[in-house]
């Protein structure tokens, strides 16, 4: 499920120390790696050759007052924090970062090594004029709660819900996300940052809910991956692993877990820094949006349950914020929604003083009103 925003933006090798255990004695199967930082493979980028690695990051956006809707910053009704599945084998040291190591069957998972961890390039479809451009005809499906600001947007913040969803094939998907867009999917100069969580079997090799970021310059065409397998993203923490799994999850009249995930530029550097309670940033370029979930009709969205099932039930995202020009967090008023298919999936936005802008949202894809 996306939250976008919108206005304007953008191999580790033997230096690594102790992985932390091998996969056999882990719970989600995954090898981390504890490579250098200066090893890491946004690195190889002909760009950053003798780059100077960013280490502190810069003054978050803070809110710009201490009430109001969007600017709580507490627990909520009970949710409380996910973590990450390798955290339970330990940490990497200081002066690394942990990398998940791919695998052959990875690989081969793929359509091709060209597409390995790559997006398919999206071909926009009639849609309601005001509505951003990420409905598409590629298969997925979205339900969306978005924000066209008046001015440039810097960033964005929201607290997501974490489930894991039950998805049928092995190339099908689900996630959410905040998503911040610069530019149109009609043409080549689309610049998108994308993270959140996503489960997918094709990219993972299992159906676990994992941490994940993308990135294009291009619209998808040559540009972008996803985590870190290709030269752009820049790490900096030595506790989060991109492409990990999160746990724990959210569980129906449950207990429930989220994430809070930042996207803010640097106003002095220019960098796009990534948050998820410790940060890592992407190297200089991009755009603003809120974030967006897809899957295909047979497939769960969110916790699988539709939005008027409300807390315990829905899949949410609350505390929405934006940030401006002054590194100020605001919260994201006047959103919209869309939902595709209502049948399948759908969404409902609300203010309240403790969540401020929020939304429940979710399905269960393939019913009998849902062919």
């Amino acid at each position: 499920m996306p939250f976008l925003l919108s206005p304007l933006f953008l191999s580790s090798s033997s230096s690594s120390s102790s992985p932390p255990s091998p996969a056999s004695q882990r719970p989600d199967g995954d090898i981390i790696d504890c490579v250098h930082r200066h090893k890491q493979p946004a690195i190889d980028h002909p760009l950053l050759k003798n780059h100077r690695i960013q280490r502190v990051p810069p003054r978050r956006p803070r809110p710009k007052s201490d009430g109001g809707p969007g600017n709580y910053t507490g627990g909520g009704i009970g949710p409380r924090g996910a973590w990450q599945t390798w955290h339970h084998v330990g940490h990497c040291p200081k002066g690394t970062v942990p990398i998940r190591r791919s695998s052959v069957d990875d690989v081969l998972r793929a359509r091709s090594l060209y597409h390995f961890g790559k997006k398919q390039r999206r071909l926009p479809l009639a849609r309601d004029v005001d509505a951003p451009d990420v409905v598409s005809g590629n298969g997925h499906e979205h339900a969306i709660a978005y924000t066209a600001a008046a001015g440039e947007v810097y960033g964005a913040k929201a607290t997501i819900n974490v489930w894991d969803p039950t998805i049928e094939g092995p190339n099908e998907f689900s996630l959410s996300q905040i998503w911040i867009l610069s530019g149109s999917f009609d043409g080549s100069d689309l610049n998108s940052i994308e993270a959140g969580w996503q489960v997918s079997p094709e990219l993972y090799g299992d159906s676990r809910p994992r941490l994940f970021t993308y990135w294009t310059s291009d619209a998808y065409q040559v540009t972008g991956c996803y985590n870190l397998l290709c030269s752009g993203f820049v790490q900096t923490n030595n506790r989060i692993a991109i492409g990990a799994a999160i746990s724990p999850v959210s569980s129906y009249s449950g207990d429930q877990f989220d994430i809070t995930i930042l996207i803010w530029k640097d106003p002095k550097l220019g960098n796009w820094w990534l948050g998820f309670g410790i940060t890592r940033w992407w190297v200089g370029r991009r755009g603003g949006e809120h974030a967006a979930q897809r899957c295909a009709h047979g497939d769960e969205d969110g916790s699988g349950h539709f939005a008027e099932d409300g807390f315990g039930r829905a899949s949410y995202f609350r505390n929405l914020e934006v940030v401006d020009g002054d590194n100020s967090l605001t919260a994201a008023d006047s959103i919209a929604t869309l939902a595709e298919d209502t049948h399948c999936y759908n969404i409902r936005s609300s203010t309240s003083s403790e969540w401020g802008v929020h939304f429940y949202f979710g399905g269960p894809g393939n019913n009998p009103k849902c062919p």
